[in-house]
């Protein structure tokens, strides 16, 4: 299953997006621009009180939930000072609750263990930015949800990047 998280609002993306995945019926596209999601509040509740659930109340309970269904996961972001914008931020940060509090080691690096698998990640981004920069940051949110990164796309790139969701 392939989780797409809309933050951008723009339907001409989607549509480009959808189109490109030619009628397959193995993913899912939520659109967070209308959602309440607030920040992290690096309470821990979800590691100690409540393993996995968040003590923050919003609608990102709901994208959560798809996530812990979903193989593949992408973040379809617009920029704002050249990162991408704060929801998509917000949505990321807030991933906490799929891991544990347990470390280990992968590789040379200290990563916490997931709580439930590994998530694939991919990005596309509309805006000025970094490309390296993004591919770089994508790649790191790979690590913590425990894969590789599928890419970090620019908005005329979404032909590529919807090769890259097989």
């Amino acid at each position: 299953m392939i989780l797409i998280i809309d933050t951008t609002g723009n339907e001409d993306m989607i549509n480009e997006i959808e189109s490109g995945l030619n009628g397959r019926n193995d993913y899912e596209i939520i659109r967070a621009k209308d959602m309440k999601i607030g920040h992290c509040i690096g309470c821990n509740y979800c590691w100690l009180k409540d393993p996995g659930i968040c003590s923050v109340k919003d609608d990102h309970e709901t994208i959560l939930k798809k996530m812990i269904l979903s193989d593949q996961i992408w973040l379809v972001s617009g920029t704002t000072l050249g990162f991408i914008t704060p929801l998509a931020k917000n949505i990321i940060d807030r991933i906490i609750p799929l891991a544990t509090m347990n470390l280990k080691f992968k590789g040379k690096q200290m990563r916490h263990e997931l709580r439930y698998k590994s998530y694939q990640f991919g990005l596309i981004y509309d805006g000025e930015a970094d490309k390296a920069f993004m591919e770089h940051w994508s790649d790191r949110v790979a690590i913590n949800f425990g894969s590789r990164t599928k890419g970090a796309f620019k908005r005329e790139e979404i032909k590529e990047a919807v090769s890259c969701m097989c």
